[in-house]
């Protein structure tokens, strides 16, 4: 066995996408992404949808998985009711472990890509968080979910994360802090200021790619190690139908990031030790 297979063994991908989808073609249904990541040897994954809640799903799939783990989870967009707490506890009891504030619903998303206004914000003119907001935070604490910022933007990410802290929410991922086509792009000074607040950074390899974001693997190495791999996490996001599935596409990131000069030990940090501490499986 190789040294990225080795690290593909027991690994989680905490960002993966799936059929069915109501707008984007994919590159694997639900089914498909357990059974290569099962292959693989992975240890779980997180079934993302911006359409819909993930939790019934990967309760089935995960019936017909041997060992890999299939975790719900809940996008906070229009499709379920926007910042809806009622969605949260549902998803809760039925077994997700993630929430993610509005992803592509988000105002600051929508406007970066030049939507119509009429998004969703997690704060009021003011600058505080919304009530609505709050009661999902105290959601996500009771029921131990981890909270991910989605694509708001940064000031709305540095309160939610200052409030999670004061909550004392340890599980606080930032989505995709590199990407530069959605949700906030985060400096590394940006990111390494969240990580002192006690949030996980979460960088995606859909984001070094020609598809994603093409900040190129080095931008994402030198952003781990001035933040620490002990406060970042490694995702695919991938189930585009012109990327590889997501398991494929883990293989790759692996190799990428050793080629570029990561040390096995970081990319352990990243795919093993810290997902599976905020999903609860260490």
């Amino acid at each position: 066995m190789d040294v990225v297979d080795r690290l593909i063994q027991g690994s989680i991908d905490m960002h993966v996408h799936m059929g069915p989808d109501a707008h984007l073609a994919r590159s694997v249904n639900a089914l498909q992404a357990a059974a290569q990541a099962e292959a693989a040897g992975m240890r779980a994954i997180v079934l993302k949808s911006h359409d819909y809640p993930t939790a019934p799903l990967a309760s089935i799939v995960g019936q017909q998985s041997q060992s890999v783990t299939i975790i719900g989870s809940l996008c906070l967009d229009f499709a379920v009711g926007g910042l809806n707490p009622a969605a949260v506890e549902a998803s809760a009891l039925l077994g997700a472990r993630v929430v993610w504030m509005p992803t592509f619903s988000a105002a600051f998303d929508m406007n970066k890509r030049g939507l119509a206004p009429g998004g969703i914000s997690l704060t009021g003119k003011q600058g505080k968080l919304l009530p609505a907001v709050a009661e999902i935070l105290n959601l996500a604490k009771r029921h131990e979910m981890v909270l991910a910022t989605g694509h708001v933007s940064f000031l709305e990410i540095k309160t939610l994360v200052e409030e999670a802290t004061k909550l004392g929410i340890s599980k606080v991922v930032v989505t995709h802090a590199l990407e530069p086509r959605f949700g906030a792009t985060l400096s590394v000074e940006q990111q390494v200021q969240m990580a002192a607040k006690g949030a996980y950074i979460e960088h995606t390899y859909l984001s070094t790619l020609p598809a994603g974001g093409a900040i190129g693997i080095q931008a994402l190495i030198e952003a781990v190690r001035a933040v620490g791999a002990g406060h970042c996490i490694l995702t695919t996001d991938l189930g585009q139908k012109e990327n590889l599935p997501p398991a494929a596409g883990l293989r790759e990131a692996v190799a990428s990031l050793l080629d570029g000069g990561l040390s096995e030990h970081d990319v352990e940090l990243m795919l093993k030790t810290n997902p599976a501490t905020l999903l609860g499986l260490s």
